[in-house]
């Protein structure tokens, strides 16, 4: 990790769970992090946290609506005018919404798209035209995407999401064959959790925060920090190899 000391990363949706986790181990290795969320006092705390360790990076809180196009643009401007530029973009922000295809609302559906994979889109397209424009040519992109990405389970409430995460599967894999044609060694990395104990259960299930409990008692499940370890793994690697797809899950999950 020493070759991306100083240099700036971006992460979206780091004001809890993994986002935070690896906002937070990116900075302890001594980089630049943008942390950018809707509720930017969390990330603002975190920072705080990151001094009193005395870690070696930067954390630098933004606040940002991943499904607002003129909030994620505005975003690359200031970071453009205050940091220069993006060298490593984490796209983690994500959501999912109990809304089934035969009843689900078109709002729910059109919030999950926006965000899952519009908000990722716009932030893939201006990390690279930030890297592009000061010739830096080993950045990188990766997607935080799910075991969602890569089968169905056979459950309504998340079948719109499953949808998104597989759109992300597909994103990243023509990510990488444009970055090749376009003769960059930038790189596009996606990692896929299966189940990771934060908050997203109980934010699915809002409305039986039982039921969100008894999901992350059932298994030892993921830490965010394994997500975290898993991206720093990643930025790792030599220049010269390319990590597709990491795929995680806890060793007692059937699904």
């Amino acid at each position: 990790m020493d070759r991306w000391k100083g240099r700036v990363a971006l992460v979206t949706g780091a004001s809890v769970g993994i986002g935070a986790a690896i906002a937070k181990s990116l900075v302890q290795h001594g980089m630049k992090v943008v942390g950018c969320a809707r509720n930017v006092e969390q990330i603002e705390k975190l920072a705080a946290e990151c001094v009193s360790s005395g870690f070696s990076g930067t954390l630098i809180p933004y606040k940002c609506d991943l499904s607002v196009e003129d909030d994620m643009l505005s975003m690359f401007s200031w970071i453009k005018v205050q940091h220069q530029g993006v060298d490593v973009c984490i796209n983690n922000a994500g959501l999912a919404l109990p809304e089934p295809l035969l009843s689900g609302k078109t709002s729910g559906w059109r919030t999950m798209m926006d965000v899952n994979v519009i908000g990722l889109s716009v932030c893939t397209r201006e990390a690279y035209q930030s890297m592009k424009e000061r010739n830096i040519d080993d950045g990188h992109i990766i997607n935080i995407n799910s075991m969602s990405g890569h089968r169905l389970v056979n459950n309504a409430d998340i079948h719109f999401y499953t949808a998104s995460k597989y759109a992300v599967t597909a994103l990243t894999e023509g990510l990488r064959q444009e970055l090749r044609e376009a003769k960059t060694h930038i790189r596009a990395t996606c990692i896929s959790p299966g189940l990771v104990e934060t908050e997203f259960a109980y934010r699915l299930l809002s409305k039986n925060q039982e039921k969100a409990a008894a999901t992350y008692k059932s298994i030892k499940c993921l830490q965010a920090a394994d997500i975290a370890n898993a991206v720093v793994y990643v930025l790792s690697a030599p220049p010269h190899v390319q990590i597709g797809d990491i795929q995680m899950r806890p060793v007692e999950q059937l699904t």
